[in-house]
């Protein structure tokens, strides 16, 4: 069984910093792209950043030259690095990976960490 979990979240006032922490464990053949997701209260779940195996990175336009995306393909670690934050930053923060069991590959989330930034 593979588990994804967040870690890293809490109360931060605008402008401060955050690093948030995905770890995968689990029976896991290899990981393919790592993601970060975030929902806001009465929003849908949106897109924030991706790495991939070989370390190319997208974000979102609101966050660019915000947060920073990386990953320790030997810890099976993703980190996300926030800086700058914005009271619209506060949200649930979730990882989500595409990870192969043996042959196939399926698409895990993690339980989210709260992110709160006050104004």
């Amino acid at each position: 069984q593979v588990q994804l979990v967040e870690s890293g979240g809490g109360l931060v006032q605008a402008g401060g910093s955050l690093r948030l922490s995905c770890a995968a464990s689990g029976s896991i053949f290899g990981i393919n792209s790592m993601d970060w997701y975030r929902q806001a209260p009465g929003k849908q779940r949106e897109f924030v950043a991706t790495v991939t195996t070989g370390g190319s990175t997208n974000y979102a336009d609101s966050v660019k030259g915000r947060f920073t995306i990386s990953r320790d393909n030997a810890k099976n670690t993703m980190y996300l690095q926030m800086n700058s934050l914005k009271p619209e930053d506060t949200a649930v923060y979730y990882c989500h990976g595409l990870i192969a069991i043996s042959l196939y590959e399926y698409e895990y989330w993690g339980q989210g960490t709260q992110v709160t930034v006050s104004s």
